[in-house]
């Protein structure tokens, strides 16, 4: 587990790869973003932006969650307080995706001494290096001696 003292502006941290298959495209979409685009390949080909079967944007940022946790393990866990995501290109079946993490900037707390906010980017990109998703996120990060018992 990483603490506060663990880390540095420029730190980067790179996951795994994970493949989003048809299958688990669909079913995401089924249950929470049930758009043609997301579910029907022969609707998705038609479509004016898209131009084939695209898993869903919070699909891709679900994936994207497992992902950090796994490459990006922070003591307490990822606590956000904020976050914006832009999508630049759509995820599609078969793409392997990878997370690529860099620490942007570290802001110790004004009011707390035992926490700061840690403000990082994050990009999920495919087996082409292409750009999926990208958010820049600020999460709360203890020091170590806060937990000593």
């Amino acid at each position: 587990m990483l603490y506060l003292e663990d880390l540095n502006v420029g730190d980067r941290f790179i996951s795994r790869e994970y493949e989003m298959t048809l299958e688990e495209i669909k079913k995401f979409a089924q249950a929470y973003d049930p758009q043609p685009f997301h579910l029907d390949e022969e609707k998705a080909s038609e479509h004016p932006i898209f131009h084939g079967l695209a898993a869903s944007g919070w699909h891709t940022a679900s994936v994207t969650m497992r992902l950090w946790t796994e490459c990006f393990p922070i003591a307490n866990g990822l606590v956000g307080s904020e976050s914006s995501v832009r999508w630049p290109r759509p995820t599609r079946p078969g793409d392997l995706l990878h997370v690529e993490v860099e620490i942007a900037a570290i802001t110790p707390s004004k009011s707390k001494n035992d926490r700061a906010i840690v403000t990082y980017i994050t990009q999920a990109l495919n087996q082409h290096g292409d750009l999926l998703f990208i958010s820049t996120t600020k999460i709360i990060v203890f020091k170590k001696e806060s937990h000593a018992a």
